[in-house]
């Protein structure tokens, strides 16, 4: 019994999270398995069409988990409306990229080590900076989200070898979940994926 309590109690704070830091009523298809998942700390791959509701499936975790979810993304002109986006439904959000100043990058340093930022948007050649690794080997971190995933894929249409260095996420990290999404991959392109980043055993949507 203490097991199916606990469940309803979390599927419970889940839609509650949902309702009053979202405002939805309720999920649209797949997002509330993937978001199990990601709380159960399962690695996940989902192929989920552009404006079907996928940032939510990281957002509400982050919003729920202990730690940083760290969120890659190669779009830079997106990461400022994803974070103001954030920062209205009242989730503390930053994004680290080229466009900021060296003042600027310090602040965000400094609010990471803090523990004062839940989501942060990050483009996938930070990845490959030493600097930025140390620091997030001493971050408690919830999640690793990676948004544009076919860009890992040398088969895809849009192959970026920054991503590559998205491999090593599962190997430093290896208590943390990772989500892959995307909107677009043959099967070829998925199995490449999930072979690239490494994902354990992920669900597949």
């Amino acid at each position: 019994l203490p097991m199916i309590a606990e469940k309803q109690n979390k599927e419970q704070a889940i839609l509650e999270t949902l309702k009053t830091v979202f405002g939805f009523q309720s999920f649209r298809p797949n997002q509330e398995s993937i978001i199990k998942s990601i709380l159960n700390k399962q690695d996940v791959f989902a192929v989920m069409p552009t404006g079907g509701g996928k940032s939510l499936c990281y957002q509400l975790p982050a919003k729920m988990m202990q730690g940083v979810t760290i969120v890659v993304s190669p779009l830079i002109s997106l990461m400022k409306d994803q974070v103001d986006a954030a920062l209205e439904n009242g989730i503390s959000a930053a994004f680290m990229n080229s466009s900021l100043d060296a003042q600027e990058m310090a602040d965000i340093y400094r609010m990471l080590k803090y523990n004062k930022i839940k989501l942060l948007y990050i483009a996938p050649e930070r990845f490959a900076m030493p600097h930025f690794l140390e620091t997030l080997k001493t971050t408690p971190i919830a999640l690793f989200a990676i948004d544009e995933a076919h860009c890992i894929s040398e088969w895809g249409h849009d192959f970026r070898p920054d991503y590559l260095s998205l491999s090593l996420i599962p190997q430093m990290f290896p208590d943390v979940p990772v989500a892959a999404f995307t909107a677009t991959a043959t099967g070829e392109v998925q199995e490449d994926i999930i072979d690239k980043i490494g994902l354990r055993s992920p669900k597949i949507i």
